[in-house]
């Protein structure tokens, strides 16, 4: 979530929500920007019960709030937000965790084809023919 605060001057003046897997981070963000902060459950590959409960719950956030854009810098709860947004005819805007060094991240692979912007904090993970685009780091 950090990296994705880093980008509030794109998205600052928009009216936004946002999506966590942490309470406390959710209420920060509702304290801190005044807007929606929903808490979904907690979940990986490992745990295909809980992806589909993380699931049901982002499609009723994205069925409630109707985005026209997504924007996210990964993990499960931004790549199912990213398919039902896009399904919503919502724009995307993926931007791969700076963690991922030598390869895209699970999410942002799955990810990738439906991205209208598609950015990697690596220079080395670029690939203009795939449409990744490293325009520098969030640190």
């Amino acid at each position: 979530m950090s990296q994705l605060l880093k980008l509030e001057p794109a998205w600052g003046t928009c009216d936004c929500f946002f999506v966590t897997t942490n309470e406390v981070v959710a209420g920060e963000l509702r304290k801190k920007y005044a807007t929606k902060a929903y808490v979904v459950i907690e979940a990986n590959r490992q745990s295909p019960l809980k992806i589909a409960k993380m699931l049901w719950q982002c499609m009723k956030i994205v069925l409630r709030e109707r985005p026209s854009a997504v924007v996210s810098t990964g993990a499960a709860p931004g790549c199912l937000v990213s398919y039902l947004g896009r399904l919503a005819g919502a724009r995307v805007a993926w931007v791969d965790s700076i963690a991922n060094v030598e390869r895209l991240s699970l999410s942002g692979r799955l990810v990738r084809p439906i991205a209208d912007v598609f950015l990697t904090q690596w220079e080395d993970l670029a690939d203009a023919a795939r449409g990744i685009e490293y325009l520098g780091e969030l640190t």
